[in-house]
């Protein structure tokens, strides 16, 4: 086996066919065992964090007082929007470019990147001091300096994130998801326990996150290689991914915004929110377990496996399918519930509008598994369309449509996802027809064993 960790074991045609198909059995069992492995680590981080992640919000928020944490909120909810916009596609851009360049195209390009980050750190950080007082009812510059500094810290995340997966290293990729919200934690508890009420303290805490890149500094070492010397600057893919990354966003967190500019009450604003976040958790998980999946399939599309895509792609499309007939039944029946249980006797959502946003949130759990289909064909633009043509099917069935504002915020919900995952869907399709063509049980067998 060569030095990279995703080659799979040459074969010849004349080795005979018991020991072609022994090893063949051992490397996959070898490599479904290391899966399952590094699927569960990253699950288990992904979870823990989520909750470290609240637990913090928690703390911030009984201690400076709701109405005093206001600025906190708009700061977190930035902070959602820069990992979408940065830490995203940062952390896919360099799992790709490393299985399909080499680790020297992302040693060219790190410091442009780190460029880019910081003049769009510095615009944000501009533009939020201009609408301070709006935003953060607050007339220092504390909070706008705040948003920068996230804006950079999302960046270092990403740039964190995809140096472990592209080297494989997702126990460590676990550990750092979890590091970088207890490092928030522990920040907050120490303020408690001394007293702070500041806002602004518990901003810096937020900020500290990204600080745990210390922890792994090789994450941000490259080798000098010979690999894609021309290969230019990726601003296309990075925007274009970037900015799909962030629609997709907007689109699963915003309703309770659309709700609030249609006609919504502050209650239902509240419940549609709760509902939101409670059937968002597996996306939340999902978010780190798709960490090993970019290597995997660039390596697929570089193999031009089609046979392979193709499997994977039905596999999508049928788990699609049982999870949105999971979810309309789980929604429907155990959701009403649910939101009462965590949220409280008063947080009450129709039976039939919390299975739209239990089979809203399946399908963006879909979306985000063929954004990264897609985001391995190095189809960055693409992913924008896509996600561009979901948000405007949304935005359509807003306008057209005259019923009750929580209803249509429910079904525009749905509407957008699946739109998005249609255009998905055979985005990914027509950008492996393209891949040249190898029949999967080519001779060297290369790329068969990967999801057995």
């Amino acid at each position: 086996m060569g030095s990279n960790p995703w080659e799979v074991p040459r074969y010849h045609v004349n080795v005979g066919l018991g020991q072609r198909a022994g090893g063949a059995s051992l490397a996959s069992a070898v490599m479904s065992a290391r899966l399952r492995a590094n699927t569960a680590a990253l699950a288990a981080g992904s979870a823990f964090s989520g909750l470290l992640a609240y637990l913090f919000f928690a703390l911030a928020t009984r201690t400076v007082g709701p109405v005093e944490a206001a600025p906190l909120s708009v700061l977190w909810t930035y902070w959602s929007i820069a990992a979408a916009a940065l830490t995203f596609p940062l952390q896919h851009w360099i799992t790709r470019t490393v299985t399909a360049h080499g680790e020297g195209a992302v040693r060219r390009a790190l410091s442009r990147v780190a460029a880019t980050v910081l003049g769009i750190s510095g615009v944000v950080g501009v533009l939020t001091w201009l609408i301070r007082d709006a935003l953060f009812e607050r007339d220092d510059a504390w909070f706008p300096v705040l948003v920068a500094a996230v804006t950079i810290g999302a960046g270092f995340v990403g740039v964190l994130r995809g140096g472990l997966a592209a080297r494989h290293r997702f126990p460590a990729l676990a550990w750092a998801i979890v590091a970088e919200n207890a490092v928030r934690c522990v920040a907050a508890a120490t303020l408690v326990v001394a007293g702070v009420r500041a806002a602004v303290g518990y901003g810096v805490c937020l900020v500290a996150g990204p600080l745990i890149s210390v922890l792994w500094p090789t994450a941000f070492r490259y080798a000098r290689t010979r690999q894609a010397d021309e290969m230019p600057f990726p601003l296309a893919f990075l925007s274009g991914s970037a900015g799909g990354s962030v629609t997709s966003q907007v689109i699963l967190t915003g309703g309770p915004v659309v709700l609030a500019l249609t006609g919504g009450s502050a209650y239902q604003v509240t419940v549609l929110f709760a509902a939101l976040a409670l059937f968002r958790a597996p996306y939340t998980m999902a978010l780190g377990m798709v960490s090993p999946l970019t290597g995997r399939l660039t390596l697929l599309v570089l193999q031009g496996n089609r046979a392979a895509l193709r499997r994977i792609r039905v596999m999508i499309v049928l788990a699609t399918a049982v999870a949105i007939a999971v979810a309309a039944i789980a929604g429907a029946t155990a959701g009403p519930w649910l939101l009462r249980l965590i949220f409280g006797d008063d947080v009450e959502l129709a039976s039939s509008l919390a299975a739209l946003v239990a089979v809203g949130s399946a399908l963006a759990l879909s979306n985000l598994v063929l954004t990264v289909a897609v985001m391995a064909q190095s189809l960055g633009g693409a992913v924008l369309r896509c996600w561009l043509a979901g948000a405007i099917s949304g935005a359509v069935l807003l306008a057209t449509v005259d019923t009750a504002a929580l209803t249509l915020t429910c079904w525009a919900f749905v509407v957008a996802e699946s739109v998005a995952w249609v255009c998905l869907l055979v985005t990914d399709e027509r950008g492996s027809a393209k891949a040249p063509g190898r029949a999967a049980g080519s001779a060297d067998g290369s790329g068969t064993m990967l999801f057995r």
